[in-house]
């Protein structure tokens, strides 16, 4: 790795002017490029203290031998520059948002002589018009439709040939779905103006075009000429078709393109609703690794520069509004681009409230989903799990295969109704069967390294338990013969077998936190003598892996396999800690007088109240009224007694109440 004080500029070379920079590495290849306001600063926030940058820049000025840098006029020039720069360079250390899947396209060549309608996926052409995204059976319909009042060629460049050189069209030609232009049925010319028109329907002007043929088929009528009347019906029904297909979401004159986004420490998915005409259109998605010191603003001005600026089409395609979630960086600049690359004024804005705001809820909505759904196809694959095991064992330097992990979180809200999860990975696949829940309690809940070290020591102190039982049962004179009968009862496949609650010890000890929760899990481990479980810890911020009494933690790299497993577990333990929290806090929000009386279930309570009418009446009842009541027994009703005797105000207050709405349960 390069020193970066090998390379760093002297500070009073460095211009204060926006401008654009280049690191490159020690073969010259430019490995990132980033923009400024003011280049000393921001250059200088490279070198000032390397050891304190975050692991991606940490590691980008660490592979570079050089930077130079670009002098620009302002702050539109370094936007246009930057981008230019990203799409010749390709650098492998700037954001680069990759799409989640292929989505196809409707086509039309508008280039060549003989324009031709087609589906199409990957990179844009020049001089090609596109429309979508769809999906891959919406597309065809859609192409198969419309060709019906639009007969423009589909047919490939060799199927044109030999129509040209036979003088005879193809099938398409035959069934009217083409204008068979290859043996002069319309001239070259017209061909185009209803590849002009396909355009023109397909842009928004779908009304325009219906409305035109609804008065054809009025003037058919008022001639007598059905037959005519009866395929302008048809061809009304087919546009219709296509146009009512999408469900109108806004006004019908508005086009925008809807972004919205849903992140977590590594990775953020993204996705675009395309709405043309107040309708859904198209659908689009992609997934991106995070840099560290890259904002939401900052990714939203990289997405629209990169979605934009690929289009080859881009005055065709950009609509008016632009919908984002966060103002992104440089807004004035990004929208003076947008607008230049449009050839009309762009609006880019965050919607706050009405139809657009609720949109935008939806296809966040949308994103949330595509990014479980990234996260769990990466996790299902065998291959990719087996590498993130070998990868943090590696990483870890553990001397065992990590067969079993165990990953602890606490959840509380302000020292209140504190809990603790315990998931299970074996073999890189969650086993939920194994999963535990810990109330915490006592000195135990003043705070989250007590809270930790109570629940791994309650945890192991079970294994040593469950451990020591099946040694004794293993030393007693009968175990050869209870082995014998349990192998006997082998094919007795509806019985489940006995096991102990925590028989199995993990191979890694995995915790929520850093340095204090897991020297706090390790000195629980050290307390029972505990010696062959490994405790890491993964901390939130810059996911840094902690080990026990170290003073730095580990860095894995951002696209690491074990790093992406440590993220999953730790992710799946706090929602099972977050579910039995809110479990245990609304329980404790309904209180009743009866709830202390011991024997006394849901459902005695119950019968309880529905005799006596209210707490007061059962406080007042004797004992042999109590038995009265459907379940109540002698020595639950003295219970019951007993319970009230030295509560003279049980009867007075709300018997239950919904503490967080005020609202009487029992009454």
């Amino acid at each position: 790795m390069a020193d970066p004080a090998s390379y760093r500029p002297q500070t009073g070379e460095i211009p204060t002017n926006p401008g654009v920079y280049r690191f490159r590495d020690p073969h010259g290849r430019v490995i990132y490029v980033g923009k400024a306001k003011s280049l000393r600063s921001r250059l200088n926030s490279y070198f000032a203290n390397p050891a304190g940058l975050l692991p991606k820049t940490h590691a980008m000025v660490h592979t570079a031998s050089s930077v130079e840098w670009t002098v620009v006029g302002s702050e539109l020039e370094s936007l246009q520059l930057e981008y230019t720069w990203i799409k010749e360079y390709k650098p492998r250390f700037n954001v680069v948002f990759r799409d989640d899947k292929t989505y196809p396209y409707l086509a039309l060549t508008m280039s060549e002589k003989l324009p031709r309608v087609q589906v199409m996926r990957g990179d844009r052409r020049k001089g090609t018009r596109y429309f979508g995204p769809y999906t891959a059976g919406a597309i065809r319909e859609t192409m198969d439709t419309l060709l019906r009042v639009f007969p423009v060629r589909s047919c490939s460049a060799g199927v044109l040939k030999r129509a040209q050189a036979s003088g005879r069209p193809c099938l398409l030609g035959y069934i009217d779905k083409c204008s068979a232009p290859c043996v002069g049925r319309v001239t070259p010319e017209e061909h185009r103006a209803l590849a002009e028109d396909f355009c023109a329907f397909m842009g928004g002007e779908a009304k325009r075009f219906i409305t035109k043929l609804e008065k054809e088929m009025a003037d058919a009528v008022g001639t007598l000429d059905y037959e005519r009347a009866a395929r302008l019906r048809d061809d009304i029904s087919a546009l219709r078709k296509v146009f009512e297909r999408n469900a109108v979401v806004l006004a019908d004159d508005t086009d925008a393109d809807v972004f919205a986004l849903h992140e977590d420490e590594l990775e953020a998915a993204v996705q675009v609703f395309h709405v043309r005409g107040g309708r859904i259109r198209g659908q689009r998605g992609w997934v991106v690794e995070k840099v560290e010191d890259a904002t939401t603003p900052d990714l939203v001005e990289h997405l629209l520069q990169q979605v934009y600026g690929d289009d080859g089409d881009s005055h065709g395609r950009l609509p008016r509004e632009v919908l984002v979630p966060v103002e992104p960086s440089n807004a004035a600049e990004l929208t003076e681009w947008l607008g230049g690359l449009r050839g009309a004024k762009v609006d880019v804005r965050v919607p706050q409230r009405g139809d657009k705001a609720a949109l935008m809820s939806t296809v966040r909505e949308n994103a949330e989903h595509a990014l479980k759904l990234h996260k769990t196809r990466r996790a299902g694959d065998l291959t990719v799990r087996s590498q993130a095991l070998q990868e943090l064992q590696e990483a870890l330097d553990l001397p065992v295969a990590l067969l079993r992990i165990e990953c602890f979180d606490v959840s509380h809200v302000q020292g209140t109704n504190v809990v603790a999860s315990m998931v299970v990975v074996e073999d890189g696949l969650p086993k939920k069967s194994e999963y535990r829940k810990f109330s915490v309690t006592g000195a135990a809940a003043a705070d989250d390294t007590a809270a930790m070290h109570d629940v791994l020591t309650r945890r192991f102190r079970h294994y040593l338990q469950d451990k020591s039982a099946q040694s004794e049962a293993s030393a007693l004179p009968g175990h050869q013969a209870a082995l014998e009968a349990a192998a006997a009862a082998v094919l007795d496949t509806t019985t489940a077998a006995p096991r102990a609650k925590f028989a199995y010890p993990p191979n890694l000890v995995v915790v929520d936190g850093g340095k204090p929760q897991v020297n706090a899990a390790a000195r629980a481990l050290a307390d029972l003598g505990i010696e062959d479980v490994y405790v890491v810890g993964l901390a939130k911020r810059l996911e840094e892996v902690w080990l026990p009494d170290s003073d730095f933690p580990v860095i894995l790299p951002r696209t690491s396999q074990g790093l992406y497993l440590l993220q999953r577990i730790r992710d799946e333990a706090h929602r099972f800690a977050i579910t039995f929290h809110r479990q245990k806090r609304g329980k404790a929000m309904t209180v009743s007088a009866l709830d202390g009386v011991p024997g006394l279930g849901e459902s005695k309570r119950k019968a309880l109240l529905t005799h006596f009418g209210s707490v007061k009446g059962v406080k007042a009842a004797t004992a042999a009224e109590l038995t009265a009541a459907k379940g109540i027994g002698p020595s639950l009703a003295n219970a019951i007694v007993a319970h009230f005797s030295g509560d003279d105000t049980a009867g007075d207050a709300l018997p239950a109440v919904n503490m967080a709405t005020g609202e009487i349960i029992e009454t």
